[in-house]
Parts: structure tokens; C-alpha cells; sequence
């Protein structure tokens, strides 16, 4: 039997939106339970059985939740197909926090981050035009959890998957650039939706900032305006879902 839910709030996306950030400010509230590591990777775990979730293993992460609220952080969840849906079933009261940034600046820290790691040899040019295709080759099909420069940025489509699953007040929508700009309101407005009181005011901080090196690659105008393109539809289903715009 699966046990209760104890996870109480996901900071679900978006990959390089700044959640490594917003998950080691709230680190440093002794009134929030946060597992040891970011990016538990449990909903997105294809290889769970889900007909009869358990989540002990889950649960373990948090061994000292003492009526705080928990919560964990593991920003591929609102791209990676099926997670929206498997977090509603573990919990429907879940609270949901997503932190988005400009697509197109989104989509060059993924590349700078693979290309770094060594998983990425191909130019960003070529990745955001051609280079999609391999994500057709994939397993699931059309998705992948290295090469989706672009795909992750479809915001629009992932806020209205999230919309159609779990209530608006269950959900807090952030920037990147609120939180870069302003920690303390950003921090307050995520203290507020949990039910927490005012807190203290964070030290700023820079959190995961992009390895410095050698990239075969820079961000042109024609890049630019090629994903403006590409995202045009989708950043008008955004606006309207949330009334952000970005770019």
C-alpha cells in the first residue's frame, strides 16, 4: 500500500531557471524540510512501478520533517512526460513552484551546460535547427533529457498541462530574474504560499553559474531571432495563462 503523502510542495521547474538558487536560499530557513540533495528524480523515474507507487524510499529523504512543510526541487518534472500527472496522484494537494526564464537565454545555458559536461560536441546552431531531430530517436519519443535545448522552452504548452492538473492557488510562478534582482520579495512570496511567515532576509547569492571555457559557439542575432520564432505561439499561450512575456 502506498503510504501517505508527506511531500507537501516541488519546485518542478525550470532546468537552468534558477531553482539550484531558490533551493539553497530556502536551505537556509529552519522551517522548511528539504531532502540533503537537490534533484530526487522520483516522478520523472520511468522505471518505477506506478500501478503500486511506494514511496518509502521517497519519504526516507526526509527524515526530519517534524510537521514542517517538505519539499524538494527537480526541475525536469514539468518537461519530462507523465511527472505532472504521477506528482497529482501521489499528492493532489501538492503546491507546485515554477521558475522561468527568457527561453532563448534558457536554452543557451542548457547547451553551455552539456557542452561543458562533454555530453554535447555539435554547435548551438546547429542543435536548435537541425540537431532536434535526434530527439525523434529518442526513448520516450520526442523527448530527451540532454538535448532538449529548445523543447524545455515551450513553457506555454507545460503551464497548461500543469493548469489542467492541479488548481491555480496550488501553483506560484516565479522569474529568474526576480528572484537574480530581488531575493528577499521572491523568497517572501514563496514563504507566503507555503504558509509560512516573513522570513529573514536572504544574503544574495550566485548558486551554479556556468562553467568558464572555451565554447566553439556564441549566441548570434540570427539564433536569437530564430527561437523568438520558434517559441512565437507558444509565448502567447504563456502570456495568457500567466500574463509573463519574456524577450
Amino acid at each position: 500500500m502506498a503510504s501517505a503523502p508527506l511531500v507537501s510542495f516541488v519546485i518542478a521547474g525550470v532546468q537552468k531557471g534558477g531553482t539550484t538558487a531558490l533551493f539553497d536560499y530556502l536551505g537556509d530557513y529552519p522551517d522548511i524540510c528539504l531532502p540533503q540533495f537537490k534533484e530526487l528524480h522520483v516522478f520523472d523515474d520511468d522505471r518505477r512501478d506506478w500501478g503500486r507507487a511506494d514511496y518509502a524510499d521517497y519519504h526516507a529523504r526526509f527524515p526530519d520533517a517534524a510537521g514542517r512543510p517538505c519539499g524538494e526541487a527537480t526541475p525536469i518534472y514539468t518537461y519530462w512526460p507523465n511527472c505532472l500527472e504521477r506528482i497529482a496522484a501521489y499528492n493532489p494537494d501538492m503546491k507546485l513552484i515554477v521558475v522561468l526564464r527568457d527561453p532563448v537565454q534558457r536554452a543557451w545555458s542548457h547547451w553551455r551546460m552539456e557542452y561543458a559536461r562533454g555530453v554535447e560536441t555539435h554547435p548551438f546552431a546547429w542543435c536548435i535547427r537541425g540537431g532536434r531531430q535526434r530527439l525523434f530517436d529518442a526513448e520516450p519519443w520526442g523527448f530527451h533529457r540532454e538535448f532538449s535545448y529548445v523543447e524545455r522552452g515551450f513553457y506555454g504548452e507545460q503551464m497548461e498541462r500543469l493548469y489542467g492538473l492541479f488548481p491555480r492557488a496550488q501553483v506560484l510562478v516565479l522569474t529568474s530574474d526576480d528572484l537574480r534582482a530581488n531575493p528577499a520579495a521572491t523568497l517572501g512570496q514563496v514563504r507566503t504560499f507555503l504558509g509560512l511567515p516573513a522570513g529573514a532576509t536572504p544574503t544574495p547569492r550566485e548558486v551554479h553559474v556556468g562553467r568558464e571555457m572555451d565554447y566553439p559557439s556564441e549566441l548570434t542575432l540570427a539564433d536569437i531571432e530564430h527561437l523568438r520564432s520558434v517559441y512565437a505561439a507558444d509565448a502567447e499561450r504563456l502570456a495568457a495563462l500567466t500574463g509573463l512575456r519574456f524577450g
